[in-house]
């Protein structure tokens, strides 16, 4: 089943919220790159990252990118996996390698992703919700998801379900 597109974000005009085609490959291999580099000290190999981005627009199966816009350029990404829960017998999203560009924090990017991702499990029957993980000393982060109402639980992640 195809997923339904995400819709412009009407309330800020200047954001815009679309899945990721082929030519942002090399955005966001840098924003992989740069988001492990700050969040754990991580330095990874630029060819492997490559083969990895690509990988997800070569075989969907592996997941689907969507990027925001922010005045015309690429200012957030996240990759969106699916998962079958037969508690569920729906599918739950999870929100994996989400990254903001520092110059674009505080702007509310990811909260107009995740509202848009989480209207999409609503208007879906097929799917159940959203998960991520978080880092457990990402406070910011923490914050966030809480604020959005996503819940932690005794397995560190946070979820959201329909």
């Amino acid at each position: 089943m195809e997923e339904p597109a995400h819709p412009h974000v009407p309330d800020r005009p200047t954001t815009r919220i679309r899945p990721a085609t082929r030519d942002d490959i090399e955005t966001i291999v840098d924003m992989q790159i740069r988001m492990a580099r700050e969040s754990e000290l991580l330095q990874l190999d630029r060819p492997i990252v490559v083969k990895g981005v690509t990988a997800v627009f070569d075989d969907p199966t592996h997941g689907r990118y969507w990027v925001a816009e922010f005045d015309n350029a690429v200012a957030a990404v996240m990759l969106i996996i699916r998962e079958w829960s037969d508690w569920r017998n729906a599918d739950v999203l999870w929100i994996h390698s989400l990254y903001v560009i520092p110059e674009a924090r505080g702007r509310g990017l990811f909260t107009q992703m995740y509202n848009a991702l989480k209207q999409q499990v609503l208007d879906c029957p097929n799917l159940a919700g959203l998960r991520l993980y978080v880092e457990r000393n990402n406070a910011p982060a923490r914050r966030t998801y809480t604020n959005l109402g996503m819940t932690a639980n005794h397995y560190d992640l946070f979820e959201w379900l329909k």
